[in-house]
């Protein structure tokens, strides 16, 4: 789809209407990714699931994308633009409709995956296009408004679930979204154009299994670990975790095997870029923090606080809109200061808010809660946008693809054992308390406390990699191999085109 010659020199126009279009698509669907959680307590009821159950309907959903994504990099390189674009319309309509008439858990279960599939599909698609068509100079400002996409969606899943929720059953979450990503299918693929051309090429397909089993064998154990059902399962959840990396290294090891002599699904050849890596490390670990902070809040707030689906869908669309609002602002001061001075106050106020979360309990007024969560949304959006732009950005335009794929892949996995670890550690922590002889309310809360700590931990992490960052140059700046400025921007050495 994106040939390596398909540079910024298109018409400012058109680049304009190509991104609004991938945009507001992406916004639609990525909303998805975490829609349901404030549906979780209701659905635990409708459904006789446990709290670890109903957590996959938002862990199979980054899952999916995990294990979809890798495919992603070599799958953009040989269609068009409006192939890919109608492929992951139609997967995610297919799944909302499936979603909204479901009739029974597994049904619903089954229909996150085939939504999640169209996303996967449509995230890499717009990160792959931006970077193609935007000059480096202007990535900041543009990545920036990305933002709403990539980190706002998300954000604001759970309170529109909570509005909606209020309203009338949980299918209004589905029902409502439905219309909107119909219209946005229609409009979309009549004035969306191609950019680039394909390349033909073959796919290696023992790579695809590789990454399906591995990453969802992976995120699998993960959600076992701490949860009270993990001691009574057949294979231990350590030993499928165990399993799940030995098979990511393998599909690694097969990726570098492939860049040798063939065309790999993923190439891993972005990871020799410095920056990318660290870029790389930083999300992972903080979509680990922010997405299991997420998945606690909601249960919090409502089997905790006592707030109503309503009250916690109003509380936390301050923190969405903060996180947007902020965006395109940050883009332009990553333009104008770089990375460094954006990431580790980012960093180092995510991590803050996540300890404070860690103290919250049953007598701590929403209002807190309201304002940890704005100021850790605003701590995101200082590391969302310059994380992706300097990382990127470093890459050659043939690994566009195939960076945006990796960082999409791990963003999900990264995501969904965060997810996995801390309703986990909940759960076990909760029955431990449970068992010692706590009622139910002060066994979650205890519970949903070691869960925040998780998360805290992870944020400390975040700030000594932050700490590594530094600003890619711009074609203006000489480049030379590993120096570094002493205002920490760093030149990496451009890598020769590899052959396809």
């Amino acid at each position: 789809m994106l040939a390596p010659h398909a540079t910024p020199a298109h018409a400012p126009e058109r680049v304009t209407a190509v991104l609004r279009i991938l945009v507001l698509s992406t916004f639609v669907v990525l909303l998805n990714e975490t829609i349901m959680v404030n549906a979780i307590p209701r659905l635990m009821r409708e459904f006789e699931v446990t709290a670890a159950a109903a957590g996959w309907l938002s862990t199979a959903f980054m899952l999916t994308m995990a294990v979809v994504i890798p495919v992603t990099g070599w799958f953009l390189q040989r269609v068009t633009t409006r192939t890919a674009y109608g492929l992951a319309m139609a997967l995610f309509l297919a799944g909302t409709v499936l979603a909204a008439a479901a009739p029974a858990f597994p049904v619903l279960l089954a229909a996150r995956v085939i939504q999640a599939s169209g996303t996967a599909v449509m995230m890499p698609l717009l990160m792959t296009t931006l970077m193609t068509l935007v000059p480096p100079q202007d990535r900041g400002r543009v990545m920036g408004n990305l933002t709403l996409v990539i980190s706002v969606a998300p954000a604001l899943g759970p309170a529109v679930s909570g509005v909606l929720l209020e309203l009338g059953t949980w299918r209004l979450l589905f029902l409502a979204v439905l219309p909107i990503a119909g219209a946005m299918a229609f409009f979309g693929r009549r004035k969306l154009v191609n950019i680039g051309e394909p390349q033909a090429g073959p796919i290696d397909w023992l790579s695809v299994p590789l990454a399906a089993a591995g990453f969802g064998a992976l995120v699998y154990g993960l959600s076992g670990l701490g949860a009270e059902q993990g001691a009574g399962s057949f294979v231990p959840p350590e030993a499928t975790a165990a399993a799940g990396a030995v098979l990511v290294g393998l599909f690694a090891w097969r990726q570098l095997a492939l860049q040798r002599s063939s065309t790999p699904l993923l190439d891993l050849r972005t990871l020799t870029f410095r920056h990318f890596s660290v870029a790389l490390a930083l999300m992972c670990l903080s979509f680990m923090a922010l997405m299991g902070a997420f998945i606690l809040m909601p249960i919090y707030l409502q089997e905790v606080l006592g707030l109503t689906s309503l009250q916690t869908g109003l509380l936390l669309i301050p923190g969405g809109l903060t996180m947007g609002l902020l965006g395109p602002q940050v883009g332009k001061l990553y333009d104008r200061l770089g990375a460094p001075r954006l990431v580790v106050p980012g960093a180092v106020l995510t991590a803050l808010c996540l300890g404070l979360f860690a103290l919250t309990g049953e007598q701590t007024s929403p209002w807190l809660v309201l304002v940890l969560h704005v100021a850790l949304s605003a701590g995101m959006a200082f590391v969302f946008t310059p994380v992706f732009t300097s990382g990127l950005s470093v890459l050659p335009p043939h690994l566009y693809p195939h960076g945006s794929a990796i960082l999409g892949s791990l963003q999900q996995v990264a995501a969904a054992a965060g997810t996995a670890l801390v309703i986990s550690v909940m759960s076990g922590r909760a029955a431990a308390a449970a068992a010692e002889g706590a009622g139910a309310t002060d066994a979650l809360a205890t519970g949903i406390q070691w869960g925040f700590g998780v998360g805290a931990a992870l944020g400390g992490l975040t700030v000594l990699v932050a700490l590594l960052v530094r600003t890619p140059p711009t074609p203006d700046q000489p480049v030379a191999p590993d120096a570094e400025d002493e205002d920490g921007t760093t030149a990496t050495s451009k890598a020769a085109p590899a052959s396809h």
